[in-house]
């Protein structure tokens, strides 16, 4: 079990890493969201929650330079985002490499190093040094040379934290990365990236479906649904008047030894978000 770490200082006292002014977003002729603002500090854990649909995963793409925004902009450090730029790292969802794929651990991770590069990558001292160092801030120094499609969900995911560290990254963009893994392994990943903020002062900016693993560490909650948004502290956001006024239909928030539970999200809403359950509704007539 991890000790304890240092809270980092208060995120508006530390320099904006990540910023969007009136940004909107939509898909054909719906609104994801619009007149969006967030300031994101370096060393600030920012959790992203909403129903599928609500463009979650949509956020990142605009971020990563992948999507434009409808309107509205997006800054890093103060300039324009734009595609491949190696200030952002990114966490995709977990997702396992078929058996037999003839790549090593480190290989896995040598992508981050050099994989930008033109041409074939080939490594050198220093890249070696560099993803020997990243193995071990991730605690894979067990399974380096181990084919990585014969390791576990939880092993192949420590191996993408490593590589979106490997541009030293001043924020970090987390994308589910934490689904289908056991709860062990949530909260090895989890710590990675907590760990990273703490010590390195990189922004965290993570869409989760479920926010009860990494609750503590959350500084800010963005709830994005129905168009809407809401932004503030996990006691701010996570409350049922606020989420009863965000969906416009009756929600209940239910806090339970330490855990989150959400009652009442409608069915119309697609939705994986945290823990949650539903009211029973009587079967339709004929």
């Amino acid at each position: 079990m991890s000790e304890p770490l240092e809270r980092v200082a208060a995120p508006e006292n530390r320099e904006t890493v990540l910023r969007l002014r009136s940004a909107a977003l939509g898909f054909g002729d719906r609104t994801l969201w619009s007149g969006l603002d967030l300031d994101v500090h370096a060393g600030e854990f920012v959790a992203v929650l909403g129903p599928n649909g609500s463009g979650k995963t949509s956020l990142l793409k605009t971020i990563l330079g992948q999507q434009a925004l409808d309107s509205g902009s997006i800054e890093l450090d103060g300039h324009p985002v734009r595609r491949g730029d190696r200030r952002i790292g990114y966490i995709p969802q977990q997702r396992l490499i078929p058996a037999g794929t003839p790549m090593r651990a480190r290989d896995l991770v040598a992508l981050g190093v050099n994989g930008h590069r033109w041409g074939l990558p080939i490594p050198n001292r220093a890249d070696r040094a560099q993803v020997d160092q990243l193995i071990d801030s991730v605690g894979a120094r067990r399974y380096a040379d181990t084919p990585v499609g014969s390791l576990s969900g939880g092993e192949q995911q420590r191996l993408r934290v490593a590589q979106a560290l490997a541009g030293d990254p001043a924020l970090l963009l987390c994308d589910e990365p934490l689904l289908s893994l056991d709860l062990q392994h949530q909260r090895g990943v989890s710590e990675l990236i907590d760990r990273r903020r703490r010590e390195h002062g990189s922004a965290v900016v993570f869409v989760t479906h479920d926010v009860n693993p990494v609750l503590g560490m959350v500084d800010r909650v963005l709830y994005l649904a129905g168009g809407r948004f809401r932004t503030g502290t996990p006691d701010e956001v996570l409350r049922s008047e606020v989420l009863t006024d965000l969906y416009g239909t009756p929600v209940d928030v239910i806090r339970s030894r330490g855990r989150i539970v959400v009652v009442g999200i409608p069915d119309s809403e697609t939705h994986q978000h945290h823990e949650h359950a539903r009211e029973p509704h009587p079967e339709p007539t004929t």
